[in-house]
């Protein structure tokens, strides 16, 4: 249990850590513009659009566990 509570917590703490998406090509037009504003705004909304895949199959990933975790109900 300690185990699992570490991993989650290692996962979670580095999942925080600040990044840059933005494609190649992004970045270069994005670096070559006077305007900072702009490129923070370009890459709020590459992560806010990489989010809701994610949030999806995490989604799917909860209610197969739930699925198999049921208690299993016997006939008789």
């Amino acid at each position: 249990m300690k185990r699992k509570f570490f991993i989650l917590s290692a996962i979670s703490l580095f999942a925080m850590l600040p990044v840059d998406a933005q494609c190649a090509m992004c970045r270069a037009v994005l670096e070559s513009s006077e305007d900072v504003s702009v490129a923070e705004g370009i890459n709020n909304g590459i992560v806010y659009l990489m989010l809701f895949p994610y949030l999806f199959i995490g989604g799917v990933g909860y209610f197969i566990y739930r699925m198999y975790k049921k208690p299993k109900t016997s006939e008789n």
